[in-house]
């Protein structure tokens, strides 16, 4: 099983002035992202809109992005939806386009059984030879998938991990503790990466890596060589920065200030829009406290 790294960054999908995907911007941002700090990104997540993206759009932009890449990092593909044969097509697709891997969210509005997420996620490992991400976002998906049925997962060969945004840490302990070896847990939440780490934890897939992503690449460094004060303070100083990125919708605040910092990510998607001046306003006064990692001229 590879090795994608301990920070990950759920990438913007870049828009033009017209609403179309900016594919020149994408693979610009994923260098530049690569070299402010992330071993790897994910492209067409929840970051990404991906419920906005056509079924085109995502299998270009992934392969576009891979092809800038190459080998600097890893680029994991956003290939679930809450339609198990479509999410199993988009998978088969994704890998002729030389993704890494693949990431797979829980079905959302179906509310399936724990039965059904189990074959569900089996289905789609089944469909690939690539290694399988799942992702556990129960505040988007209105389910939560159990450490039971984590844990159960963890034994089919080709599931490599899960990026858990449950905040449930005593959920996350047992996973850690029960799933099998080298099967890795990485943080859904940025604001959660620390606690989760300090649980045995493997990594983040994170948002604000795309402003702080040296910081957090060395916060991680810290906590895992034994600095653990110096992990902590940073964990501390970056929270109002990650709170401000979630103060609307995710990916709403990042993509605003990103434009207001001159990196060309264009407005979101509806039904996902600006926000309003007074929120622009605080955004920017919380981004302006910290130092930018990414290059503002991407």
């Amino acid at each position: 099983m590879p090795e994608f790294g301990r920070l990950l960054t759920a990438m913007v999908t870049p828009f033009a002035a017209d609403g179309s995907l900016d594919y020149d911007a994408a693979k610009q941002l994923a260098l530049a992202l690569i070299d402010s700090g992330s071993d790897g990104l994910v492209v067409a997540g929840t970051t990404g809109e991906a419920p906005t993206l056509t079924h085109d759009e995502k299998l270009r932009l992934v392969a576009e992005v891979k092809a800038a890449v190459g080998g600097r990092g890893t680029v994991i593909a956003g290939t679930g939806t809450n339609n198990t044969a479509e999410s199993v097509e988009l998978t088969r697709e994704a890998a002729r386009t030389g993704v890494d891997g693949v990431l797979a969210v829980t079905p959302y509005y179906n509310k399936p059984p724990q039965e059904g997420l189990f074959r569900h996620f089996q289905a789609i490992a089944e469909a690939t030879s690539l290694p399988l991400i799942l992702y556990n976002l129960p505040g988007r998906t209105c389910i939560n998938m159990t450490d039971e049925t984590t844990i159960r997962l963890s034994q089919i060969e080709n599931i490599a991990g899960i990026k858990e945004s449950s905040g449930d840490l005593g959920q996350i302990a047992r996973i850690v503790e029960g799933v099998r070896d080298g099967f890795r847990v990485w943080s859904g939440a940025d604001e959660d990466t620390l606690p989760m780490l300090a649980a045995g934890c493997y990594g983040v897939i994170s948002v604000a890596s795309h402003l702080v992503g040296r910081q957090l690449r060395a916060m991680i460094e810290d906590h895992v060589g034994g600095k653990t004060d110096a992990a902590a303070r940073a964990h501390r100083r970056l929270l109002p920065l990650i709170d401000v990125l979630f103060c609307v919708t995710n990916p709403i605040p990042l993509k605003y200030a990103l434009r207001q910092l001159g990196v060309p990510v264009g407005e979101p998607r509806l039904p996902l829009c600006e926000p309003d001046e007074a929120t622009g306003a605080r955004i920017m006064a919380e981004v302006r406290r910290h130092q930018i990692d990414l290059p503002v001229a991407v």
